[in-house]
C-alpha cells in the first residue's frame, strides 16, 4: 500500500486524521471513531517505508531525533504530519487539512464571536484538547478579518496548516522550526515587523506568554490557543507558568489584555455520522476583570453564566443547546457536560 492511496481513501471518507502503527491495520478517524481502513497489518517494513516517504530529505533527523513534525500535500490533499519511532519501528499521525477555510458564521460558533474580529488590541484565546477545532476557529476569524479589514498578519505556526489568501489584508505567515527557530524567536520579531495582527499557533511557555502580553499591551491583537477545557482553566494555566512572585503581576496584566475566550468541543452528532462544536465563551467584562486580578478563578463561571446579555455561554448551557435544537444525543450530553448534575436536571425538563 502506498500513502498516495491511504490519504486519497481518507479524503473520500472525510477523515481528520490518520494513524499507522506497525502491527495494526492503518487507521483512520471518522466522526470522532477510529476504524480500520483496510485489512492487511503494517509490517515494521511497510512503516519504516511510509516514514521515509512523509520524512522526506529529513528522515536522517527522525533516526536521530525520534520524532519530526512537518506538513505535506499529497494527492492535493494537505496534511499535517507527525512521525515517531517506538518499540523500535516507526509510527504515523497525520491530520488531514482542509484546502478551503469555512466561514466564520457556518461553525456554529456563539453569534458573539464574529464581532470579536473587530477587536483592534487584546488577547482572544481559543482552548480545547487536541482536534476540537481550534485552528479552524482561528483561521476563520483571522479569514473574515482579511475579507473586511486591511490589516499586517503574522501567523507563528508548527506547521502552517491553512494558507489564507491576502484579499483587503496582507500576510506573513512563518513555520517554526523552518522559517524561525521557535515561538518564542518568531513572536520576539513579530513585533519589529509592524503587524497589526499577531496568530500564536500555541502559548507553550513563559517567553511566549509573556510576549504575548507586551504584545497585547502595546496595541496588537494576539490571536493564540491553549490547551484547556474552559475559561477559569485558561486562567489558571496562564499565571501558573509564572513563579509565585510574578503571578499577581501576570493577573493584572492579563485582566488588562484578554477580551476574550472560546473554549471548544466537537461532539458526536445525533447520527453519529458527524461531529458539532459545543463552544463556550467567555466575553472578559468588568465583574471578570475583577476576579481575574483578585485570583477568583472558580467564580468565573458563574460570571460568564450571567453574562449571557453580552453574548457569553457556558459550556453546559452551549450543550443544552444542541440538545434542544436536536443535534445531539442526551447520552453525548451528559458525557461532555462540566457540572453533569446541572446538564441532566436540565435535560429531564427538555424531555
Amino acid at each position: 500500500m502506498t500513502i498516495e492511496e491511504l490519504i486519497r481513501q481518507a479524503a473520500e471518507a472525510n477523515a481528520s486524521d490518520i494513524h499507522l502503527i506497525c502491527g495494526l491495520t492503518p487507521k483512520y478517524r471518522v466522526a470522532g471513531r477510529l476504524l480500520s481502513m483496510r485489512e492487511e497489518v503494517l509490517t515494521r517494513t511497510d512503516c519504516e517505508e511510509l516514514a521515509r516517504v512523509l520524512a522526506g530529505a529529513e528522515f536522517e533527523q527522525l533516526c536521530e531525533i525520534g520524532e519530526l513534525d512537518a506538513a505535506a500535500t499529497i494527492q492535493g490533499v494537505r496534511f499535517r504530519i507527525n512521525l515517531f519511532r517506538q518499540q523500535n519501528s516507526y509510527s504515523a499521525a497525520l491530520r488531514l487539512l482542509s484546502d478551503r477555510i469555512p466561514e466564520l458564521r457556518n461553525l456554529g460558533l456563539p453569534p458573539m464571536v464574529e464581532q470579536l474580529t473587530d477587536l483592534q488590541r487584546g488577547i482572544v484565546l481559543v482552548t480545547g484538547e487536541t482536534g476540537s477545532g481550534k485552528s479552524t476557529t482561528l483561521a476563520a476569524m483571522i479569514d473574515e478579518i482579511n475579507h473586511r479589514q486591511a490589516r499586517h498578519i503574522i501567523t507563528l505556526e508548527d506547521p502552517i496548516e491553512y494558507i489564507y489568501k491576502p484579499d483587503h489584508s496582507i500576510f506573513n505567515q512563518r513555520e517554526i522550526g523552518r522559517d524561525t527557530k521557535s515561538y518564542a524567536a518568531g513572536l520576539r520579531a513579530a513585533l519589529r515587523e509592524d503587524p497589526d495582527i499577531i496568530l500564536i499557533g500555541e502559548m507553550r511557555d513563559l517567553f511566549t506568554v509573556e510576549t504575548a502580553l507586551t504584545a497585547a499591551e502595546t496595541g496588537h491583537l494576539v490571536l493564540t490557543t491553549l490547551h484547556t477545557g474552559s475559561a477559569a482553566d485558561s486562567i489558571d494555566r496562564i499565571v501558573g507558568v509564572f513563579p509565585e512572585e510574578r503571578q499577581q503581576q501576570i493577573r493584572m496584566q492579563l485582566s488588562m489584555t484578554l477580551r476574550a475566550v472560546l473554549a471548544q468541543q466537537l461532539l458526536p452528532n445525533k447520527e453519529g455520522t458527524s461531529r458539532v462544536c459545543a463552544c463556550e465563551l467567555m466575553i472578559v467584562n468588568n465583574a471578570i476583570r475583577n476576579l481575574i486580578r483578585e485570583g477568583k478563578t472558580p467564580q468565573i463561571a458563574n460570571a460568564v453564566a450571567t453574562s449571557a446579555r453580552e453574548g457569553a455561554i457556558t459550556m453546559d448551557n452551549a450543550i443544552l443547546k444542541l440538545y434542544r435544537e436536536g443535534k445531539i444525543r442526551a447520552d453525548t450530553a451528559k458525557l461532555a457536560a462540566h457540572d453533569i448534575d446541572y446538564v441532566e436536571r436540565n435535560l429531564n425538563v427538555l424531555k
